[in-house]
């Protein structure tokens, strides 16, 4: 997994949010950081990072390979993140990277409001949905943008983006990828009834 994670390239990951990603120096969750290399890419940037990740490997692994002042790692996970809630963090970039579709519906239905409250008013979420065979001794769901959108909408978070594409970097038979962003509303209230037609 370190290998494949570090195979690919942070910016060829993300080249068609990477607009989306704020210029001046900010605060970005990773939530599922994994090998530590969009935490890394991020604070290349100039911009702050907490990294939250539930494997200890993996966290261990990250730290050596992407040493960096400016990720704090953090183990915690998804849906609960009770050890972010507990701090009353927010941040203006919430990225969960080839992450939501191991949540099964329960666990969506209560991740969405613990993510959406660490946003700040408009606020970046980012997200990608792996399609496809699942590995050997791996859990994913099919996941639609559809049913994301709407779990987003209903927490103010309005669908800015959605791309479908095929595994253009690894190139692994039968996986398709959804990237979708999300923009949290001003008032951090409802959000704007449209979901970029995905509702």
């Amino acid at each position: 997994m370190v290998r494949q994670y570090e195979s690919v390239r942070f910016a060829d990951v993300h080249k068609q949010i990477m607009h989306l990603i704020p210029k001046s120096p900010s605060h970005i969750l990773d939530i599922g950081a994994g090998t530590g290399r969009d935490a890394a890419g991020f604070a290349a940037m100039g911009h702050l990072v907490t990294a939250v990740e539930p494997t200890a490997e993996l966290r261990r692994r990250a730290t050596v390979l992407h040493a960096c002042p400016r990720v704090e790692w953090l183990d915690d996970c998804l849906p609960e993140l009770a050890a972010l809630s507990g701090r009353d963090a927010a941040f203006d970039v919430v990225m969960l990277t080839a992450v939501w579709m191991h949540l099964d519906e329960q666990q969506r239905r209560c991740a969405m409001p613990r993510v959406a409250a660490l946003i700040r008013p408009k606020g970046v979420m980012m997200l990608s949905l792996r399609h496809g065979p699942v590995p050997v001794g791996r859990r994913m769901f099919n996941v639609t943008p559809a049913e994301t959108a709407r779990l987003a909408r209903a927490e103010g978070l309005t669908c800015v983006q959605y791309v479908a594409d095929e595994d253009s970097l690894l190139k692994r038979p039968g996986v398709t990828w959804d990237r979708l962003a999300f923009i949290k509303a001003a008032n951090s209230g409802t959000g704007d009834p449209g979901a970029g037609g995905l509702g």
